[in-house]
């Protein structure tokens, strides 16, 4: 936990300090940001008793959007929280209650014995226990303001959370990815993600500065944990957006198009870590990011398909 009440919860899909949940504490209340898989709820049970706070403490599950790994046990987790009230994206919404969409397209992309190894069963959450929420529109936890606004460019149903309190974005996949293995002495290292299927580049970037309008002291990613020096590390996703648009460009047409994102990524990744003196190797680099490699490459495959909308 730190001083603003903030504590980082691993729920423990894929690897450690792959992937955050997060727990806000206010006199007593909690709400949680993004909640992982079915297979993290007891991690997010155990971290709310380390806390101190009992189930029908919770007030809210925001969800910054969909994705399995951001929302995939919000069923199973509502069912655990009596009085808590699920927040979501008005995009996003009708998927938590009726997830069957959301599990035929991860079914056909990853198969039914890797969804229930990865996910398990996902759950609906009843419609009464789900709030939409606009763009600006305020919630409070024991009083504090946690305000959510639009940001698409990795999803169009993406929202991210401002903590008044702490003067801090919960970024969800906006803001990019950054493990805590790649930080050295330059510090954090970061990289966006344009996982399938509606990564939007300029929406992106104007997504990450509307962010910084707010004058943040930090970020809260779900990949991985708190990262300050926000402004450049803004500066790092807008160069690299444009980069890995002019890969995509460069690969278009090419009868091994998939191949040549994946090259064409690998280059720039390993090119940023040494430029700020990443302390693994060039081989750790690729297998740490080999995952987000692959899904950033079939995200440029999908977005060069549409058109480059």
């Amino acid at each position: 936990m730190n001083a603003h009440g903030i504590h980082t919860i691993d729920t423990a899909f894929q690897r450690d300090h792959f992937d955050a949940a997060y727990l806000i504490v206010e006199n007593g209340r909690g709400a949680f940001v993004d909640c992982g898989t079915n297979h993290s709820v007891p991690h997010l049970m155990a971290a709310l008793q380390a806390a101190g706070l009992q189930p029908a403490d919770v007030d809210w599950l925001i969800v910054t959007h969909v994705h399995l790994d951001h929302a995939g046990g919000a069923g199973l987790l509502m069912q655990q929280l009596p009085t808590a009230t699920l927040v979501a994206h008005p995009r996003a919404a009708p998927h938590l209650v009726d997830p069957a969409k959301l599990i035929a397209g991860a079914t056909a992309v990853y198969g039914e014995a890797e969804m229930q190894r990865s996910y398990g069963q996902i759950l609906p959450v009843p419609e009464a226990r789900v709030r939409v929420m606009q763009d600006r529109e305020v919630i409070a936890l024991a009083g504090r303001r946690l305000e959510c606004i639009d940001t698409p460019g990795h999803a169009r149903h993406h929202h991210c959370i401002w903590d008044e309190r702490s003067r801090s974005w919960f970024t969800g996949d906006t803001f990019g990815l950054s493990y805590r293995e790649l930080d050295g002495p330059q510090g954090a290292y970061i990289l966006p993600t344009s996982t399938p299927v509606q990564f939007e580049p300029e929406a992106l970037k104007a997504s990450i500065t509307r962010m910084l309008t707010y004058a943040p002291d930090a970020m809260y990613l779900t990949h991985y944990g708190r990262v300050g020096d926000v402004t450049r590390l803004a500066q790092a996703l807008h160069e690299q957006i444009d980069a890995m648009v002019a890969i995509a460009d460069a690969c278009d047409g090419r009868p091994d198009r998939h191949r040549c994102l994946v090259t064409g990524l690998t280059a720039l990744y390993l090119e940023r870590a040494h430029a700020l003196g990443v302390p693994q190797s060039d081989e750790d680099v690729q297998r740490i990011l080999a995952m987000d490699i692959e899904l950033n490459a079939q995200g440029l495959g999908v977005w060069l398909d549409r058109g480059r909308p």
